[in-house]
């Protein structure tokens, strides 16, 4: 005997068991740390000026051998000290169809590191007492090498892993395996930037001399964020759809 339906009974439910290739999940995982920086770059410039070349070049290497003596003066807290960059030039008056050098400049660029922020506001107040100087910074920043950039990549990873899993189990399927992970962009060979720390901006500019003794400037150091994102692929089981079964 046939089954029969009676009038009005609710509908039967059925359960389709997984079948077929395997179903792929893609994702995106993000994250952002925001962390204290663990140095800090400045850059001094050293400026003189004369009427004479000679004079003026001499000047410029009194003041570059002061400023020099003063940074390597504070030790290991000092990181880094590299010139990078010399310029001498005349200055030229125009007037008519004559040019006639009025006087000589000259100036040394000075990129320093600090590692030790305890000092840094001293240092800056120093720096700032010497003669003709200009004080551009700070930026702060991580190392190249900071632990950091692992530990966001790790974090963006597992974002992705557990944003997959969330996917497969509302579909009512599980993980069974990884097609490809990669940073943001690659899987469609888009050119993306490295993640990395975002170096806050500023400035401060110095010229005059300051008394004897110069007040030391409180400088708070400016947090970083560092942002990790990944793309990712994942094999998983068919899904378990309910289906109502046909009248």
């Amino acid at each position: 005997m046939e089954p029969t339906h009676e009038f009005g009974a609710s509908p039967a439910v059925a359960a389709v068991a997984a079948v077929g290739s395997p179903a792929v999940i893609s994702v995106r995982g993000e994250a952002l740390l925001v962390v204290e920086p663990e140095v800090v770059d400045l850059t001094v410039v050293i400026s003189a000026q004369a009427k004479d070349r000679r004079e003026a070049f001499e000047r410029l290497v009194k003041r570059n051998d002061e400023m020099l003596a003063l940074l390597r003066s504070y030790g290991d807290s000092v990181e880094r000290v590299e010139s990078s960059g010399v310029a001498v030039h005349p200055e030229v008056r125009r007037g008519g169809r004559d040019e006639k050098i009025r006087s000589y400049s000259g100036a040394v660029r000075v990129e320093v590191r600090i590692a030790d922020f305890a000092v840094l506001g001293e240092i800056v107040s120093r720096v700032a007492d010497l003669d003709a100087a200009r004080l551009e910074g700070p930026r702060w920043r991580l190392r190249r090498t900071s632990p950091v950039y692992r530990k966001a990549r790790t974090r963006a990873v597992g974002e992705a892993l557990t944003r997959a899993q969330d996917y497969a189990e509302a579909l009512g399927s599980r993980i069974t395996g990884l097609i490809e992970l990669a940073d943001t962009g690659l899987m469609q060979s888009e050119h993306v930037r490295a993640p990395g720390y975002i170096p806050a901006a500023g400035g401060v500019a110095y010229g005059a001399a300051m008394p004897a003794e110069p007040p030391v400037l409180d400088l708070e150091p400016a947090s970083q964020e560092v942002r990790a994102s990944v793309e990712a692929r994942f094999y998983a089981t068919q899904p378990m759809f309910e289906i109502k079964a046909e009248d």
